[in-house]
């Protein structure tokens, strides 16, 4: 099995470190994504001091960025968003809820989250109030509450209709000898 890279970041990857960071990668993830992205380079003493400017550029924007994502994190307690969307009647939705969506509706309350930091396990596909983790960092991360309603009334929700008097009429009129005895002459006729 190949041992990992050690190489030095150029640019900033968010998933792996800052700029002027030395970092230990798989081999493959090294030869096809950071090195032909000019993202990484082979580490020297003299690169490592050329990039120590930038490097505290990136800590300086790093902590700016972690502060407002931690003044997001406040705004989003107890936030509730609404999306409506058309559904059968059991509730189950003509397509359904995902990440981009929910961005959308994040967006439209004011409240600036992307897409690439919702953490939804599977698309929402029935109408219902469902917990929605948001993590910016490991230890930066919220849940809001998204709420699935139908674009119609739903049967389940609307009060059943009462039966008309001349149907009870009937119904209470029979026995239930009659009904098994109406049953079992009406099963053969409807076989033959």
């Amino acid at each position: 099995m190949a041992k990992n890279v050690e190489l030095l970041l150029l640019k900033t990857v968010e998933t792996l470190g800052i700029v002027g960071d030395v970092v230990r990668v798989k081999p493959g993830y090294a030869r096809n994504y950071l090195l032909p992205h000019r993202l990484a380079a082979k580490p020297t003493p003299t690169k490592i001091e050329a990039l120590k400017e930038a490097r505290a550029e990136a800590q300086a924007e790093m902590s700016a960025l972690r502060s407002a994502r931690e003044q997001l994190i406040e705004q989003l307690t107890d936030v509730t968003v609404t999306i409506q969307r058309s559904c059968n009647d059991q509730g189950g939705l003509y397509g359904s809820v995902t990440q981009p969506d929910i961005a959308d509706a994040l967006h439209e309350a004011g409240h600036g989250v992307t897409v690439e930091y919702i953490r939804l396990s599977h698309p929402i596909r029935h109408v219902g109030s469902y917990p929605v983790p948001i993590q910016f960092d490991k230890d930066l991360r919220i849940e809001v509450t998204v709420i699935v309603n139908a674009d119609h009334e739903l049967p389940d929700t609307a009060e059943p209709e009462e039966p008309s008097g001349k149907a009870e009429v009937e119904a209470s009129a029979g026995t239930g000898e009659d009904a098994t005895s109406a049953k079992s002459t009406a099963e053969p006729s409807a076989n033959a």
